[in-house]
């Protein structure tokens, strides 16, 4: 049973002069009427961890530290990040892991849905193959990979129809979206997530193009589009410094930079932004503290979302396919700042010190 936790709320003001567009609540999610809305896809990757379980953690172990997100100072996992989500109106995107399922059973698998699917949220489909190597009965006739890219199609296929049977078995809704653990996804991955009978795939990211990520697009693809039969959606970034992309993940842009790059995608009027986070992304790397510094992130990216106009979180399935293929605007990324760069080093050198390195307590 997961169990919740109370923390400081924080404020985010909007800025000056912004145009105030009508604002609904429905399940208890904003919903923004009138006007042109971006849409903000917050993606959780959730998963336990196959490294926790290489070096002998048991599977409740597992669970508390990579999905509750526990540690000295309370659960900063998922239930921590709904709770905070909720109090905003937001609805956010779990990409849920169900390979752990072949090694643990279906049942931790269902202990992740449960409360994600209670509070509204959507679960779609996430898969981390390295668990494959602890299976006794492998789909795939005992074929091993870190990535999914590891394997030739035919097995991508039956591995995905696999992991999308063990979710809805698990109580999920049937899955429309998919992303690969550690972006590990080529153009057979892609081509798979069509086979498998999935509309989406956000496995690419121009951030990690040539090395995990092996899907065959330009780094310069911002927008959707249609490759392979699925809709491929690819993870939103900035220009850190010419020529060098930074991703729109929570633990890699300040505030700063995911404001100023929500609201440019805002004035461009993008149709999607999209945004990864982790479920164990607020603790440590060591997972024995909570870093505040990201957790107040976490906090000042949703208060942003909900005052700034023309911005609304959603999912998946609240998203069509034909009306995103069809936007012909031209699109770019939020262009480098030396100053919000140089300002996120000196955060991060900070943060670095003070919840990865320190020996004093928290």
């Amino acid at each position: 049973m997961l169990h919740d936790v109370t923390s400081v709320k924080e404020v985010f003001e909007s800025p000056n002069g912004a145009k105030n567009h009508a604002v609904e609540k429905r399940g208890g999610h904003k919903f923004v009427t009138g006007g042109d809305v971006t849409k903000i896809l917050l993606t959780v990757d959730t998963e336990l961890s196959a490294a926790l379980h290489q070096r002998g953690c048991s599977p409740v172990e597992n669970f508390e530290s990579s999905i509750l997100g526990r540690c000295d100072r309370g659960d900063f996992g998922i239930v921590h990040q709904m709770k905070r989500l909720d109090e905003y109106g937001h609805k956010a995107v779990f990409f849920i892991d169900p390979m752990p399922a072949l090694v643990y059973g279906e049942q931790i698998v269902a202990d992740i849905i449960g409360p994600v699917v209670e509070r509204g949220h959507e679960v779609q489909l996430h898969m981390h193959t390295e668990w494959l190597e602890w299976t006794k009965d492998s789909p795939v006739g005992g074929r091993q990979g870190r990535n999914l890219s590891d394997f030739d199609y035919d097995d991508q296929v039956t591995l995905l129809k696999l992991a999308n049977d063990i979710l809805v078995n698990a109580g999920a809704p049937r899955p429309t979206a998919f992303r690969a653990g550690n972006f590990g996804a080529n153009d057979d991955s892609v081509r798979a997530v069509h086979g498998a009978g999935l509309t989406w795939d956000s496995s690419f990211t121009p951030c990690t193009a040539g090395s995990d990520c092996k899907v065959e697009l330009s780094e310069d693809q911002i927008a959707p589009v249609l490759k392979h039969g699925t809709v491929e959606l690819p993870v939103s970034g900035i220009l850190d410094r010419p020529g060098e992309i930074r991703p729109a993940q929570i633990c890699a842009l300040s505030i700063a930079e995911m404001a100023a790059a929500m609201d440019h995608a805002g004035t461009e009027k993008h149709p999607l932004f999209v945004i990864v986070t982790h479920s164990f992304e607020l603790l440590s790397r060591d997972r024995l503290h909570v870093n505040r510094s990201v957790a107040k992130r976490f906090d000042q990216i949703a208060a942003f979302i909900a005052a700034r106009s023309g911005l609304q979180t959603a999912g998946f399935n609240e998203l069509s396919a034909s009306e995103i293929l069809n936007d012909e605007r031209s699109l770019t990324r939020l262009p480098p700042k030396i100053w919000r760069r140089s300002a996120r080093i000196a955060e991060q050198l900070w943060s670095t010190w003070r919840y990865e390195r320190s020996l004093t307590p928290i």
